[in-house]
C-alpha cells in the first residue's frame, strides 16, 4: 500500500485537514502530513498548531497513492506558490493517480490547467480560479482522478469520498457505523 500525502502550510483549514487525516487513518490508510514551509510546525487558520511528519524537501514521494490539499487562507495560497508541490501534482496526475483538493485549494489544480473539461467544486468566490472547469457547487465532486470539496462543512463527506476511492464503499459504510454517522 502506498501513502496518502496531505499538505500543510500556515493558515490551513483545520477541519478539512484533520477530518481527512483522521478518517483516512481510521480506514487503515498510510497517511503522511507534509509541510511546504521550512518549519515542521504549522498553525491553522484558527490558531491550532500541528507538527507535520516531514517537510516537502525531505520526501521523494515514490510511494504516493494520492495527494490531498486542504484549503484555508492563506494556507491554500502558500501551497499554490510552492514550486515543489506544483511539480509533484503534475507528476502525480501524469502517473494517473488521484489528487483531492477542498475549499480554496481546488484553485491550485485550476491554475495548473488540470480541471479543464472536468466537473469541480470549491469554496464560493474561488470559482474563477477553476480554469476551464464546470463549476457545480456540489459538496463533493469527483471527475476522473480529481476530487474537489466545497469547504469546512464538506470535510467529512470529502474524507469519506477519499476513502471510497482508495478502499471502496464497504469501508465507508463500516466507518460511518463506527463513527455513529447517518447511514
Amino acid at each position: 500500500m502506498g501513502t496518502v500525502y496531505v499538505f500543510f502550510a500556515d493558515g490551513f483549514e483545520e477541519m478539512e485537514a484533520f477530518a481527512a487525516v483522521d478518517i483516512m487513518r481510521r480506514a487503515g490508510l498510510n497517511v503522511a502530513m507534509i509541510t511546504v514551509t521550512p518549519d515542521e510546525i504549522v498553525t491553522g487558520a484558527h490558531g491550532v498548531p500541528v507538527l507535520c511528519d516531514k517537510n516537502i524537501v525531505n520526501c521523494d514521494f515514490f510511494d504516493a497513492e494520492m495527494l490531498v490539499l486542504p484549503g484555508g487562507m492563506p494556507g491554500a495560497e502558500t501551497l499554490e506558490k510552492c514550486e515543489d508541490l506544483r511539480k509533484l501534482i503534475l507528476r502525480t496526475v501524469e502517473a494517473q493517480k488521484p489528487v483531492a483538493a477542498i475549499c480554496a485549494a481546488p484553485m491550485i489544480l485550476g491554475k495548473l490547467g488540470l480541471l479543464k473539461g472536468k466537473k469541480a467544486t470549491c469554496y464560493p468566490g474561488f470559482e474563477q480560479d477553476l480554469e476551464g472547469a464546470e463549476y457545480t457547487a456540489a459538496v463533493v465532486e469527483k471527475d476522473g482522478n480529481f476530487m474537489t470539496g466545497k469547504g469546512p462543512g464538506a470535510a467529512f463527506d470529502f474524507a469519506l469520498a477519499i476513502v471510497e476511492t482508495l478502499k471502496g464503499k464497504e469501508k465507508v459504510e463500516e466507518l460511518k457505523s463506527a463513527m455513529c454517522m447517518a447511514q
